[in-house]
Parts: C-alpha cells; sequence; structure tokens
C-alpha cells in the first residue's frame, strides 16, 4: 500500500531530486496553492532541486507566463520542463504541412520551426494541443474530424497527453481526450510528453547540469494524475507521490475525508502503486 505522508520534508532522506507536476498540484490555473509552493521552496533551501514537469503544450516561457499572471513564487523551482518542450523534437520528425489543432494561445508550440499549417484537407500530419473551445467543447464534438483524418492515415502529434485538468473548481477536457478517441478510431499518435519517456529523460538531464548528476533512485515525482503523473514516473524507473485531492478526488472522498481503502483501491484499479501518498503538497 501507498504509505501516507502529511509534510514533503518527511522525504527529505529520500530524494536530492524533485520531479513536480504543475496543474492540480501547484496551481489549479486560476489560483496558486500557497502550501505547495511554499513545500517546494523549503525543498529547495533545505538542497533538493525541483524540476516542474508539466504536460502543457507551451514551451517553458509560456508556463512561466502564466505563472507572473497568476502570482506562482518563481523561487519554488529550479528549472520547467514541458510536454511542449519535447514535442518540438516530434514537430522536427514529422511532416512539415501540418493541420494545428487547438487554440491560438498555443501558437508558440511551432515559433522557429519549418512547418506549414494548412487546412485538413492538405495536411500530411495533425499537431494537437487541445480543444478550440475547451469550456464548453468535447472530444465527442470532434469525432466527425478525426474519424476523416485517421481514414487518411495521418499521424496524430499529441502535445498534451493529459486528458483533463483542473481549472478553478472545473475539470476541463484536454488534447490526450482527443488522442484517446483518435485511437479508437483507429488512428497513430505520436507523443512526448508524460508518461512517455522523452519527458523524463529532459527532466533528469536538466536536473543533473544543475546538480552535476541525477539518479533516479534519488528522485521522486508528484503529481495527481495517476494515468500521466505516476504511471509514468513509475514506468521510467522513478518513486512516485500522489496528490490525492486533485482530478481524482471524487472516486475516494467521503464528503470532505479521503476514504483511504477506497483511495487503495482506485490506485490498485488504475494499476499503479505509488510509494506515498499525500491530501496536497505541503
Amino acid at each position: 500500500m501507498a504509505r501516507k505522508i502529511t509534510d514533503l520534508d518527511q522525504l527529505t532522506g529520500s530524494a536530492d531530486i524533485l520531479l513536480c507536476d504543475v496543474w492540480g498540484v501547484i496551481h489549479n490555473g486560476v489560483n496558486p496553492f500557497p502550501l505547495s509552493v511554499e513545500a517546494l521552496k523549503a525543498a529547495r533551501q533545505r538542497g533538493q532541486t525541483v524540476i516542474l514537469i508539466t504536460n502543457s503544450p507551451r514551451p517553458a516561457d509560456g508556463v512561466i507566463r502564466q505563472f507572473d499572471v497568476i502570482g506562482v513564487d518563481p523561487d519554488c523551482w529550479d528549472d520547467i520542463v514541458t510536454s511542449g518542450d519535447v514535442t518540438r523534437q516530434l514537430v522536427k520528425d514529422a511532416p512539415r504541412s501540418l493541420y494545428f489543432l487547438g487554440p491560438e494561445r498555443d501558437l508558440a508550440l511551432v515559433e522557429g520551426l519549418d512547418v506549414e499549417l494548412v487546412e485538413p484537407d492538405s495536411a500530411a500530419a495533425v499537431l494537437c494541443t487541445g480543444l478550440f473551445d475547451d469550456e464548453i467543447e468535447t472530444a465527442e464534438d470532434y469525432r466527425s474530424l478525426l474519424t476523416g483524418l485517421s481514414a487518411r492515415g495521418l499521424p496524430l502529434i499529441c502535445a498534451n497527453p493529459d486528458r483533463l485538468v483542473e481549472r478553478g473548481d472545473r475539470l476541463v477536457p484536454c488534447a490526450g481526450a482527443l488522442a484517446d478517441l483518435y485511437v479508437q478510431l483507429g488512428g497513430e499518435t505520436r507523443i512526448a510528453g508524460k508518461p512517455h519517456a522523452p519527458i523524463y529523460r529532459e527532466a533528469m538531464a536538466r536536473a543533473g547540469a544543475i546538480r552535476g548528476d541525477a539518479d533516479k533512485a534519488r528522485a521522486l515525482a508528484i503529481g495527481d494524475g495517476v494515468q500521466t503523473d505516476i504511471r509514468g514516473a513509475l514506468d521510467n524507473g522513478i518513486d512516485a507521490v500522489f496528490i490525492a485531492r486533485g482530478i481524482h478526488a471524487n472516486q475516494y472522498l467521503d464528503g470532505r475525508v479521503t476514504n483511504e481503502a477506497r483511495l487503495q483501491a482506485f490506485l490498485d484499479a488504475e494499476g499503479v502503486a505509488p510509494a506515498y501518498w499525500m491530501e496536497w503538497l505541503a
């Protein structure tokens, strides 16, 4: 069973490197979580290296700009690796003519790359960063479009493997939900973000550049998504801390209290075994 902890400093002796998720752990897209920010600041003061590892489809500078807007203290991290950062290599390796499926705010993903953004009928591949309007749409609204694209054999590059993310007090769909549907329709997806290996290789390389070495046995991943944060860490040989009060909370909350038996049953059903769990990062 996952061991419950209440404070991140309980694990000071277990890890030199913390790979921490962002959405659902540090902020909810609208407001930062002060206890989480302070916990990471304290970890850095103790000598641990904090690499934020996020499935945001934007390069890291876009995440930093969002931090500035919502008020996330820059002292809580040493470096940031995004799914957008590692997806750029997939874009470089893809056909030049791309259909861009996502909101305009994510176009920074292709800045400086030799690509041509075209209409679906002219595309040789699809680059998906999300839904056009995730406030009102769901993946099912894209079934007809994706059916046509998959029937033509176009690979879909998914820049944000998350299925859902918190925005304030709501959950909104992400590009991962479209990628799941694309696979159901027989399409091919290409993904570099969590839970896939490229983003973990890059995060550990960044940690190594800061520390001089990076041992997976001395790293811990922190996240609230079982199929991205937790499965990704475990599949890449890194122990994990599951944050319970994230996107899956409704699976095991009894009112305002986490039912530990239901939480463990949920983790078992999802096929993941994090070493630790916390209510919130604190």
